[in-house]
Parts: structure tokens; C-alpha cells; sequence
């Protein structure tokens, strides 16, 4: 409810009051190409609900505002998902061709690079198939694994505590680099396809 209110704000402001279609649209655009898309869909939202009838603008802020909320939601979240089809949008007719010849993109989980990574130092980024990155974190931490054995089998009580702390930070700081690059590169791929999906359905100007 607070995402509409914010729109209707929006365009009761003075300088947005007697916007127009056209300019509701340049600002909600400007808005997402900053990537502000919480604002652009709320602005979508309250000039559509002030539209008050159906028609082509409306149209057009409705499927720009979910799509955006489909960038949103991939972004924030790590939700890739198709948009549902409702039917009634002549936008969203256009797309419905390429959307069942381009299927959503398969993206890995990344739970299994991070699994990896925390069990073995750099499996995670070689699982990406990363080499250079994994070969960087075995050599972070797999000397100073050994190193913390080996104080340990020596009974060097704080120099192995030293070693220890030091080894479980690098070997976290690999965990949480596999795991981020797992994320970031389904990211990629998914933004990828939304962008084409955004084209694929007729509307002007492009948020990116």
C-alpha cells in the first residue's frame, strides 16, 4: 500500500501535478536508469491509479512496472522468475513469442560453491570453473592450514591461536568470495535475458 501512496505523492507534488503521460514515463525511466526502480514503480503505480481508466499508458506503466519489479526482486533477493501473463496488455502480447522461444535462463545454486569452498580451500571457485581465483585462495589459506597443524603438533599455545584466527579469516573471506560470484554471475545472466525480454515487449526507452 505504501508503494502506491509514494506514487500518488509523487505526482501531487507541484512540479508533477499536471504531468503528463509522456512525462510520468520520462521520470519513472530516468528514475529506473539510476537504479532507483523502487521510486519508478511507485510512480508507475500512482499514475495508474489516477489514469483511473484503461488505456494505452496504462498499458505501458503496468508492464513497465512489473518488469522492474522483476530486476528488483533478482537483485535484492536472488529471485529469477518469468513475468506472469495476465492477458489484457498489448505489451505484454508482443512478448509472449519470445518469452516460449527463450526460455528463463537455468542458474546455479549457489549453496554448492560455498559448500565447496568451506571444505576444501578454493573447490568453490574452481566449481565456477574460476581457476585463477581458486588457485589464488588455496595459496591464501591451504599455507596457512598447515602452518596452524603445525604450531598445534608443537603445543605453541598462542602462535597456534594466531595462526588459527588468521587462517579462519582468509578461509571465510574465500567462502563468502565463492559464494558472492556464484550469486553475482546468475545476476548476469539473468539481467541479460530480462533485458532482451524488456525489448522483446515493444515499450520505449530503456532502464539500463
Amino acid at each position: 500500500m505504501l508503494k502506491y501512496i509514494a506514487g500518488l505523492l509523487f505526482l501531487l507534488m507541484p512540479m508533477m501535478g499536471n504531468a503528463t503521460p509522456e512525462q510520468v514515463w520520462q521520470e519513472s525511466m530516468r528514475l529506473a536508469q539510476q537504479g532507483h526502480d523502487k521510486q519508478a514503480i511507485a510512480v508507475l503505480n500512482g499514475a495508474i491509479l489516477q489514469a483511473g481508466q484503461p488505456n494505452v499508458w496504462t498499458q505501458r506503466f503496468d508492464m513497465a512496472k512489473r518488469l522492474l519489479k522483476l530486476r528488483r526482486e533478482a537483485k535484492l533477493h536472488n529471485e529469477y522468475n518469468v513475468l506472469d501473463m495476465v492477458g489484457n496488455n498489448q505489451y505484454e502480447m508482443l512478448m509472449q513469442g519470445w518469452v516460449q522461444q527463450h526460455p528463463l535462463p537455468k542458474v546455479e545454486d549457489s549453496i554448492m560453491p560455498g559448500l565447496l569452498a568451506s571444505i576444501i580451500p578454493g573447490s568453490g571457485h574452481a566449481w565456477l570453473g574460476r581457476w585463477g581465483d581458486a588457485g589464488v585462495s588455496a595459496m591464501l589459506v591451504w599455507p596457512l592450514l598447515i602452518l596452524t597443524f603445525w604450531a598445534a603438533r608443537r603445543d605453541m599455545g598462542p602462535v597456534t591461536v594466531f595462526f588459527a584466527l588468521i587462517t579462519a579469516w582468509l578461509w571465510s573471506g574465500t567462502v563468502f568470495s565463492a559464494t558472492s560470484l556464484a550469486e553475482r554471475g546468475d545476476y548476469e545472466l539473468y539481467y541479460a535475458w530480462w533485458q532482451q525480454m524488456w525489448t522483446a515487449s515493444g515499450l520505449p526507452s530503456k532502464p539500463w
